[in-house]
């Protein structure tokens, strides 16, 4: 991590702020149309009651929530609190590769990652999706990056061109494997094929002995979840009444997505600690 000095503040996260609050308010949109297999280009964004196009000025990010008070100018329709939480939450996350990285490729890499991820995560968390637009242009990215760094020469978190290849099918495979074993044991449909896309876009990144550890973490950080939190949360709302207790469907890239984020970044020392502790020499 790099000292936070004054010029690094007004020169480099500034300007990384206000880009990713920028790149948020485009993937609100991607996260709204993609789902619906609609274009992030055209049509303008609309007010979807009275359909009033919305201007320039107000679709500046963060800004022109809070100046229109939340509500469309045109019927006062509230506007989601999702958009600026986004667009603010992208841009932090923006901030915080570049303060961690410094002015590299490497923070670059890291940020557009954690875009694609975030995007994943919060369509497949409203519409148990995960589109298409979403991990063909994240494996692309992934893709191009790894070969623009074996040039550049910086050392990386991510995994070399070839071990993005190896990293994508295995990633794919596994999950695929996994998906059908679960449906075999539980007689209906366990995973989509947004998963295995996604774990290929994450194996890619990661190469294949990290991916495999990413559906791991991915495991255990939904089964806590639903376990600590969903479960109680089901069970209360169905106290009193004959409906009997179901977890409701997994939307799993929810946590393959931070899972992924995690091991990207922490995941060399969880294995060699967990590696110490099963085969101590």
């Amino acid at each position: 991590m790099l000292p936070i000095t004054a010029d690094f503040v007004t020169l480099v996260l500034l300007p990384v702020f206000v880009l990713g609050a920028s790149i948020g308010s485009f993937l609100n949109v991607c996260i709204s149309r993609w789902p619906a297999e609609l274009s992030v280009v055209r049509p303008r964004s609309r007010c979807p009651k009275c359909e009033r196009a919305i201007a320039w000025h107000e679709n500046i990010p963060l800004l022109s929530w809070v100046l229109l008070r939340g509500k469309c100018r045109g019927c006062s329709l509230p506007i989601s609190i999702q958009y600026p939480a986004v667009e603010l939450l992208v841009a932090l996350g923006w901030v915080a590769s570049f303060v961690a990285f410094g002015l590299t490729f490497e923070a670059l890499r890291v940020a557009v990652f954690g875009t694609v991820l975030f995007g994943i995560a919060v369509t497949d968390a409203m519409t148990y999706l995960i589109p298409d637009g979403f991990t063909i242009s994240g494996l692309v990215m992934v893709f191009a990056a790894s070969i623009a760094n074996f040039f550049i020469g910086e050392s990386s978190h991510f995994a070399s061109p070839w071990a993005a290849f190896i990293g994508a099918c295995a990633g794919a495979g596994a999950i695929t494997i996994i998906g059908w074993l679960a449906e075999v044991i539980m007689k209906r449909e366990a995973m989509g094929f947004g998963d295995t896309t996604l774990m290929a876009v994450v194996g890619a990144a990661l190469g294949a002995e990290r991916s495999l550890l990413t559906i791991i973490v991915g495991a255990f950080v939904g089964a806590a979840v639903f376990l600590l939190i969903v479960g109680p949360i089901v069970k209360w709302r169905t106290r009193g009444t004959d409906a009997e207790f179901e977890f409701p469907d997994v939307p799993f890239g929810v946590f393959l997505a931070p899972a992924a984020m995690l091991v990207l970044l922490w995941g060399e020392p969880l294995i060699a600690w967990y590696l110490q502790r099963a085969f101590p020499t």
